[in-house]
């Protein structure tokens, strides 16, 4: 059977979910039956692909999201298949980075694309692995079959019959509702964002329709902020005649938006998804983890409670949500970009409690791990042990702290938190001083390489 790499594309945000997708945690990353949307795209990889054949792109911010997730399922990536942009420049770049470095790794392959934040049932890596023998003369995307009219994808026009798929007539842009009908009963098909290429086809193709970007990723150390945002659909399917479509069979969901979410759970009584009371209410949607919650004469409502942020919207305008994110990003607002729980590569905290003076975390390090060792201007810390045995570097000193024991880091005290036990350590730490945000910090050493 042949070799087929995969690429699971990593990157994005996802601000139509907020609030529980924010850009430190993006969708992508978080779990749902079980898994993330991240682990099942890499458990789906690996029906594909050996580990060593699997690339993921994503971004400086979320590479160590991606190498804990992949340790949670007891698997591990080369930090040479963890390709890390430093800035979001569109799938086109993205996914010509992974084809550069599978045509200089492998060589020519067959490569498969995969966004993950995608939802796909059992069989469709099999239907994958069968248009491999279009993808030999054809950049293959592959298309479902539209279940109902919507706004929220782009279609596809199927043109002529292939042994497997059809060659694309024509790509269309998001349409109205009345369209997306008129593109149903036509037999169009959605656009997924999922692809098949060879490496072969795929630089023939781009060469040919963008040369400049085909030349700047030869002989590496491309300079990734001269490159242009570009989709791939725009930058090169659509200006090639070399395109085909193979409708994809198997149940599919890219999970996008609460209207999606709530159509892709398992709906209870009155139609409503989510532990709450409901009275004379039908067709909500709720998350409101730890909270009672109740709806009384209430229909079509999205209610999402993360603690620290709560969204109230219609079900049928849940495509806004991201102008919400626009606009906490214009006024400098960061409840877009963090949860109350920040992850970190070496564990992470959760924020407690917040004043202008004074702001109260749980911190909790991974077995192994350690903080960069790192100094405050503008605030001191205590550290108060909860669980686990704490090591601590204060100054020139080294002391450890077991279960109820605490320690005082005054303000420009170099200082470092680790873990050497054999269970997680949390620790509670108030914080005290004038300037409580995360960016007075001096770093002096760091296992991740931060600055």
């Amino acid at each position: 059977m042949e070799s087929i790499q995969s690429v699971i594309l990593a990157g994005g945000v996802g601000t139509r979910l907020w609030p529980l997708s924010r850009t430190f945690y993006p969708k992508q990353f978080l779990k749902v039956n079980g898994h993330s949307l991240f682990q099942e795209t890499y458990l789906r990889a690996l029906q594909l692909s050996d580990p060593g054949e699997i690339y993921v792109v994503t971004n400086e911010v979320h590479q160590y999201l991606v190498k804990n997730q992949l340790e949670d399922l007891d698997a591990t990536i080369a930090d040479r298949m963890v390709l890390r942009e430093p800035v979001g420049r569109n799938t086109l770049p993205a996914i010509t980075w992974a084809m550069q470095e599978v045509k200089d790794g492998p060589g020519d392959s067959l490569v498969a694309i995969f966004p993950s934040d995608h939802h796909l049932g059992e069989g469709a890596m099999a239907e994958i692995r069968a248009a491999g023998v279009t993808a030999k003369k054809y950049l293959v995307t592959f298309g479902i079959p539209p279940t109902h009219p919507n706004t929220g994808y782009g279609y596809i026009d199927p043109g002529d019959p292939l042994p497997v798929g059809f060659k694309v007539r024509k790509f269309r842009e998001k349409p109205d509702w009345n369209t997306a009908k008129i593109y149903m009963d036509s037999g169009y098909l959605w656009n997924s964002g999922m692809f098949l290429f060879s490496t072969g086809k795929f630089f023939e193709e781009l060469e040919r329709h963008q040369p400049g970007i085909a030349s700047k990723f030869k002989g590496g150390g491309v300079d990734y902020h001269d490159l242009p945002s570009l989709s791939i659909d725009y930058g090169l399917l659509e200006k090639t005649d070399s395109v085909a479509v193979v409708p994809l069979l198997a149940e599919w969901t890219d999970l996008g938006t609460f209207r999606a979410w709530y159509e892709y759970r398992t709906r209870g009584k009155g139609e409503n998804v989510g532990e709450a009371e409901y009275v004379d209410s039908t067709h909500n949607f709720v998350h409101s983890p730890g909270k009672r919650t109740a709806l009384i004469g209430v229909n079509d409502l999205v209610l999402v409670d993360t603690g620290d942020a709560l969204l109230a919207c219609h079900m049928d305008q849940t495509d806004r949500v991201s102008e919400l994110v626009k606009r906490f990003k214009t006024q400098g607002d960061t409840i877009a970009d963090y949860h109350i729980q920040v992850h970190r590569p070496w564990g992470s905290y959760t924020e407690l409690e917040k004043t202008r003076f004074f702001r109260i975390k749980r911190v909790t390090v991974k077995t192994g791990s350690q903080l960069s060792l790192q100094m405050h201007h503008h605030r001191s810390e205590h550290w108060i042990v909860v669980s686990g045995m704490a090591d601590v570097i204060l100054g020139d000193r080294t002391i450890h702290l077991r279960q109820g024991e605490s320690t005082f880091v005054p303000a420009g005290t170099r200082h470092r938190l680790g873990n050497s036990g054999k269970i997680p350590l949390e620790v509670i730490e108030v914080q005290i001083g004038e300037y409580l945000e995360e960016d007075d910090i001096t770093r002096f050493k760091d296992d991740y390489n931060r600055i």
